[in-house]
């Protein structure tokens, strides 16, 4: 799989980082870091480009810090469980990705450091009070919402044009999903197309989801993220559903392009969890999280899986590929 990088350069202000930083302090134990996710976190793919981020800055896993994971198994039910594990713990620092982990997370506690990251618009959900001065016990990186929808939805319908009846996949149980769906609904409205929304509430729900998407003759499909897509391959199983209805697909980052999927718009996550360092290591160090303003990406991706594309019959305008930041050939 051949992959082309339109952007060689570095592509966001987050990376312009310095290589080479002094080492982490003395401590007489390795700070505790717990870290709910879908999966056990070290075996998230992303979890080693974590790792490699505190190297840089001095800070050793094992040495320096230890991670401990709760994972709720991509069921949204089991959020509160995992993040009440996580707490009970008692660490030094919480990480949490996501609307409903967030919240599950400062309704579990006021008191612990949580550094968030891919979490969109936190000060309406509430989460800081600014994002130059968030106030409490939470800070990180958040993304952007309900913008980011109506543009996947443009470049879905420039690769496909033919799609006049597409399906929109999302989760009723997230507040984030039902706060956006009607924008959602609307950008694709405008752009001459009739939106289906689908339910998909868990891995467990996606042979249903796609025999609903069936049921709707839909001409295409643009997914919600949700927290499980991030692992276990259950984008790539989308992906390849998708592909065996001729259905065209759009989602948010240029991994789930990689997994299958026909083309992204909007952040890498990559980007999020290679900032995440900065948090973690100021806070450890001393520096409250009120103190740290919250970060957005500054940098938008397009990807772009021409594999994808053949197999649908799909010419891609040549205006798309040139916008396109990575293409998978």
């Amino acid at each position: 799989m051949k992959r082309r990088s339109i952007v060689a350069a570095a592509t966001s202000a987050w990376l312009l980082l310095p290589r080479a930083w002094a080492q982490a302090p003395a401590r007489q134990r390795p700070a505790r870091i717990g870290w709910p996710a879908s999966v056990p976190i070290t075996r998230w793919p992303l979890y080693a480009t974590f790792t490699e981020a505190m190297r840089e800055r001095g800070w050793i896993e094992g040495t320096h810090y230890v991670v401990e994971d709760a994972s709720y198994d991509g069921r949204a039910e089991r959020i509160a469980e995992a993040v009440a594990e996580a707490v009970k713990r008692k660490p030094d620092l919480l990480i949490g990705s996501g609307v409903p982990p967030m919240r599950a997370l400062m309704q579990a506690t006021s008191t612990i450091p949580i550094v968030m990251f891919a979490v969109s618009d936190p000060v309406e959900n509430g989460f800081v009070a600014s994002l130059a001065r968030p106030g409490g016990n939470v800070t990180g990186v958040a993304s952007l919402g309900r913008a980011m929808g109506g543009k996947q939805v443009e470049l879905l319908m420039q690769a496909a044009p033919h799609a006049r009846r597409i399906g929109l996949v999302f989760n009723p149980e997230l507040p984030v999903h039902v706060r956006d769906l009607p924008f959602v609904e609307a950008s694709m409205q405008r752009q001459g197309a009739t939106p289906r929304a689908v339910e998909l509430r868990s891995p467990d729900g996606i042979d249903a989801a796609v025999a609903a998407l069936q049921r709707e003759r839909v001409e295409a499909v643009h997914i919600l993220p949700q927290p499980f897509m991030n692992t276990g391959g259950h984008v790539a199983r989308l992906a390849e559903l998708a592909l065996q209805h001729r259905w065209p697909t759009a989602l948010v980052d240029v991994a789930h392009v990689r997994a299958g999927i026909l083309l992204s718009y909007g952040w890498k996550i990559d980007d999020m969890v290679r900032r995440l360092p900065h948090y973690v290591i100021r806070i450890l160090e001393g520096t409250p999280p009120a103190d740290l303003a919250v970060e957005q990406p500054t940098r938008f991706y397009v990807g772009l899986n021409l594999k994808t594309a053949r197999a649908l019959g799909l010419t891609i305008p040549q205006s798309l590929r040139l916008r396109a930041d990575e293409v998978i050939e």
